[in-house]
């Protein structure tokens, strides 16, 4: 059974209207200060959650900082009670880019692990999980598949890691955001055959240009790392954070969404 309903009021709000913004501030981002500004920024620009490192003494500094809904990310089931002890409402399997970088990946049937263990530490916290891109998008499928089977309440995509766009410009954003809108729309197809109601989280190299097509792609949600994260101060962040999210807003208002 879906644990979406113990989530905040405004997310489940955001995501049945399929307008919901995560601001990522990075799964290897223990820096308290760049943590909390990014936080003060997602709350300023109108972001609906923060995306932070798992870690209890960074969620109660957040907690301090914004009253936005927290989201802690790992690849180490153990270190989410300490987290949800100090607050975070939803834990997460993934942002699994920083681990790219360092040449690990993650395959389907560790991640479908990671997923088992969380639920029987925490079978009644909200969770969602990635689904790696670095897997062909069949076995993303199928993986998806699975992971809602075995307890995830939101799946999450990725992909802007490994894109590598020829062009600049527009074109460019939307080359970076193909393998994520992918994936999305792949496993959006997907849960509907199956009549699975699990909302999906488009994340990994999108921007203002592209939020808009995750969710015409079939996403409820969208996640946002670099695209905020590598900015230098708060202002610019919270300019970045509200575009971003007027142009869902606007999205859904004056435009049908094709691909439903």
């Amino acid at each position: 059974m879906s644990l979406i309903h113990q989530l905040p009021q405004n997310v489940q709000k955001e995501l049945k209207n399929n307008s919901l913004l995560k601001v990522i501030s990075g799964l290897d981002n223990f820096n308290r200060d760049n943590v909390i500004m990014i936080s003060k920024a997602a709350l300023l620009g109108g972001a609906d959650m923060v995306d932070i490192a798992c870690q209890s003494q960074l969620v109660e500094a957040v907690r301090e900082t914004t009253t936005l809904p927290i989201c802690v990310s790992a690849v180490d089931p153990k270190l989410f009670i300490d987290a949800v002890k100090a607050g975070a409402s939803l834990i997460e399997i993934g942002n699994f880019d920083t681990f790219y970088d360092k040449g690990i990946t993650f395959s389907s049937e560790e991640v479908l692990s990671l997923t088992k263990e969380t639920k029987s530490l925490l079978p009644n916290v909200p969770l969602s999980v990635t689904v790696p891109h670095v897997i062909s998008l069949d076995k993303q499928i199928d993986l998806a598949v699975k992971l809602v089977k075995a307890g995830a309440d939101i799946i999450q995509t990725e992909g802007g890691k490994s894109s590598k766009p020829y062009s600049s410009g527009i074109q460019g954003f939307i080359e970076k955001s193909v393998p994520t809108l992918a994936a999305t729309f792949a496993i959006y197809q997907e849960f509907e055959k199956n009549s699975f109601s699990n909302p999906i989280m488009s994340a990994s190299g999108l921007n203002v240009v592209t939020c808009p097509m995750a969710i015409a792609s079939g996403a409820s949600a969208v996640g946002v790392g670099s695209v905020v994260n590598k900015l230098n101060n708060l202002v610019e962040m919270i300019a970045a954070i509200r575009s971003l999210k007027e142009s869902l807003v606007k999205s859904l208002i004056n435009q049908k969404n094709p691909l439903r």
